[in-house]
């Protein structure tokens, strides 16, 4: 019939969808891998492009932040050390060398539910680079009256320990200048908060005025080829983005084809991965500068993504505070929705924002009275089948109408054997004395997969949902069913519906038709298993909806 022959359509289309993406993912355009060169140790570098001037024109020139550390002239560089900060939520380290973030370990979100003791590494400094970056830098000559990311500073302590009954632990590390300015850089976090606070507080302990400006970024390696990659495409965006009153995503390609250099008011910086990200988060009121760069050491090419603000002036014996936040975690969506605009967006459906944010916005209502992410997808599988009722309705009537006249059609089909200009004018004539609309099942289809899709990015993306246990063997609602029963279940049903659907009159399709349920078996093998529970649920509604409707549009048929 023309609405199977549709489904058939619609559904290898989906198929063709998803190859796409598995295509991109793995032989698409990536970041070319640019050879390391071989150069001078990092103290010996001109770091001047890894960083952006400010929107300032009366800045004559920016000074190098290689300079202004406190080692002393002919005195050998040091290795650099290490703070340990740990808290409730994060477990980091500060390299002194800068104050930059080198390590993030989130202890609340393990790597996997088979590893619940080992968290999942967000900045790291070894072969993979990922590390938080920040500092100041003077709009004159003297390099060294400003501590950038590779000045050295001083702390009292390597350790620091949110105690129990705190809620606020400081980590405080000193730069001192040759000429009296003094800079205390402090890291503030808060207990329960993957959100911390970095604080400049320049004193001018000189007799000469202080002019510069505070940076950050963040520098990442590109994510690896071989690794996260997941069947049938199923990835997300790994990359930078920024917020100037629109979300927009800089992949890394992107920055090797041309460096970003935009000016924002107020928004944020980002590095994006599957569940998890980094940002910096500028101040409403200030406009920066937000620069891209690709540089290169011996572990190969680094994607920096920054953000300048506007130069400040310290007077003779006067202080000044310049202040920013990052967030280091999860991609939490009702917090981020209220630390800044459009940070919530980071969470990224793509096309299918549209229908993906409402859903989860229901589930997470659902949620939240059941507490149980499992039930929570068999309700809303619920609501989503009450709410196309009406459509799935006359979708079934149209089918159960077309089984009613099947052998009336299979007889049309022998009369008329090759002879298709009659052969259709027959059957409109039936369709016409029956009433039968044969492309009445159609739309319910059609109106249904982008549901399903928003529903597939809303499950792949949605951090919540991340090892959210259901029940028996599902321990993570957003991996595949270990067992596989899941896809087997919804290969049964599927093969129910088969059964109460109206053969296609064409043999070969009719085969294709049958084959339908061991391929979608197959296929949602590797599909998240949040995802074929919503599909295998909705199939047994589905089953229950048309029965009941087949066996009273036949009860009318037979009082007829």
């Amino acid at each position: 019939m023309e609405q199977q022959r549709i489904l058939l359509y619609v559904a290898l289309a989906f198929i063709l969808y998803l190859i796409w993406q598995a295509w991109q993912r793995d032989y698409g355009p990536h970041p070319l891998e640019a050879p390391a060169p071989v150069s001078a140790p990092a103290s010996e570098q001109a770091p001047q492009s890894e960083v952006a001037p400010p929107p300032a024109a009366s800045a004559p020139r920016v000074s190098s932040p290689d300079h202004g550390t406190s080692t002393a002239p002919g005195e050998p560089e040091r290795p650099p050390a290490t703070v340990h900060v740990s808290t409730d939520v994060l477990d980091l380290d500060i390299s002194l060398q800068g104050g930059t973030l080198v390590r993030a370990d989130l202890p609340t979100y393990p790597a996997s539910v088979d590893r619940p003791d080992q968290p999942v590494r967000l900045f790291d400094n070894g072969e993979r680079v990922y590390v938080a970056q920040s500092g100041l830098l003077t709009v004159d000559a003297d390099a060294g009256r400003a501590p950038s990311h590779h000045a050295r500073f001083e702390t009292d302590q390597q350790r620091y320990t949110l105690a129990e009954g705190e809620d606020i632990l400081r980590v405080p590390l000193v730069w001192t200048g040759p000429d009296g300015v003094r800079v205390l850089k402090t890291y503030v976090f808060h207990r329960g908060s993957f959100l911390v606070e970095v604080v400049h507080r320049i004193e001018n302990g000189s007799d000469q005025p202080w002019r510069g400006f505070a940076y950050q970024q963040l520098r990442r390696s590109p994510p690896s080829q071989s690794g996260g990659s997941k069947f049938f495409g199923i990835h997300t965006f790994t990359g930078a983005a920024y917020y100037d009153g629109s979300y927009r995503k800089v992949s890394f390609s992107d920055m090797e084809d041309e460096p970003l250099r935009v000016t924002i008011d107020g928004g944020w910086i980002a590095m994006l991965q599957h569940y998890f990200f980094s940002a910096f988060i500028g101040r409403p009121e200030l406009k920066y500068t937000v620069y891209t760069r690709v540089v290169s050491d011996t572990r190969g090419p680094q994607y920096i993504i920054g953000m300048s603000a506007p130069p400040v002036e310290v007077a003779p014996g006067a202080s000044m505070e310049v202040d920013t936040r990052l967030w280091v975690g999860p991609k939490l969506q009702k917090q981020l929705a209220d630390i800044a605009p459009g940070l919530e967006l980071v969470t990224d459906y793509g096309i299918f924002t549209v229908i993906s944010k409402p859903l989860f916005w229901l589930l997470d209502k659902i949620h939240g009275v059941i507490g149980n992410w499992g039930w929570a997808i068999v309700l809303l599988t619920l609501l989503i089948k009450l709410a196309f009722y009406k459509l799935s309705e006359a979708s079934y009537r149209s089918m159960a109408k077309m089984r009613a006249v099947q052998p009336r059609l299979v007889a049309l089909k022998e009369r008329y054997g090759d002879d298709k200009q009659r052969l259709n004018q027959a059957l409109m004539e039936l369709y016409k004395t029956e009433k039968i609309n044969p492309l009445g099942g159609c739309l319910p289809i059609l109106v249904q997969i982008p549901v399903f899709i928003g529903l597939y990015w809303m499950l792949l993306e949605t951090v919540e949902l991340r090892q959210a246990p259901f029940m028996f063997w599902i321990r993570d609602l957003s991996a595949p069913d270990p067992y596989y029963v899941l896809p087997v279940l919804m290969g049964v049903t599927m093969f129910v519906q088969q059964k109460l659907n109206p053969a296609p009159p064409d043999p070969v399709q009719a085969k294709i038709m049958m084959a339908l349920p061991f391929v979608f078996t197959v296929f949602f093998a590797f599909f998240p298993s949040g995802l074929v529970l919503y599909w295998l649920v909705n199939n047994l509604l589905s089953i229950l909806q048309q029965w009941w409707i087949t066996r009273r549009v036949e009860a009318q048929g037979a009082s007829a």
